[in-house]
């Protein structure tokens, strides 16, 4: 698929088949969400791949699936034969600039002007997004409701900070969300060209 029609065509899908994803296909989107930028090639991203009904059952009562039925939805979260589990390890990134060729010229760690983890985690998560529509599948991104819950659930340890699940399966006819009604923002709104009053750069 040519990569402007991949952007066209993603959007947030919430109601899948029940035809499953082949195994092939999931290794396939692992190694494409592994291609996604790090700081100082920290690597802090990671993925928790579930696939077992029972731990798709249980990220969707975490998630608070029955209200969402209950309020007209179909159950996609449980539905979804695949969901991919992004996390991030704030500690690998202080580790990494604290080696001798990330930090400043007293031997410090640099103060992070943003919290680059959750830049990167965010990377992870789109490369994921675009490389299922790319094979064909749909996805949708869940925020995840309870952190300490998903941890538990998924034995994943305390200093590995779940971002989002990554529901990935065969699309079936959804309720799109009320929100899209809103539309686009136009450009002009969003992109500022040089400065952000549009004036050109120049001498003080």
């Amino acid at each position: 698929m040519e990569f402007q029609d991949v952007i066209r065509k993603r959007r947030m899908v919430r109601n899948y088949t029940d035809d499953p994803v082949d195994s092939t296909t999931i290794d396939r989107l692992i190694e494409a969400t592994r291609r996604a930028p790090s700081a100082g090639f920290s690597q802090g991203q990671y993925l928790v791949v579930v696939t077992s009904a029972e731990g798709r059952q249980g990220i969707a009562y975490l998630s608070g699936e029955a209200e969402y039925v209950a309020a007209g939805f179909a159950p996609w979260i449980s539905k979804a034969p695949v969901h991919f589990v992004i996390c991030t390890s704030e500690a690998d990134y202080h580790r990494r600039y604290r080696e001798p060729d990330k930090v400043d010229r007293h031997g410090r760690e640099i103060t992070w002007p943003v919290p680059y983890w959750w830049v990167d985690a965010g990377a992870s998560m789109m490369l994921l997004l675009l490389a299922a529509v790319d094979e064909g599948l749909a996805a949708g991104l869940l925020g995840v409701h309870s952190i300490p819950g998903l941890q538990a659930l998924l034995g994943i340890p305390g200093d590995v900070t779940p971002i989002g699940v990554v529901t990935v399966g065969h699309a079936a006819p959804d309720r799109k969300s009320g929100s899209l009604q809103r539309g686009w923002k136009p450009q002009g709104d969003v992109v500022h060209r040089e400065r952000w009053n549009g004036d050109e750069v120049g001498p003080s």
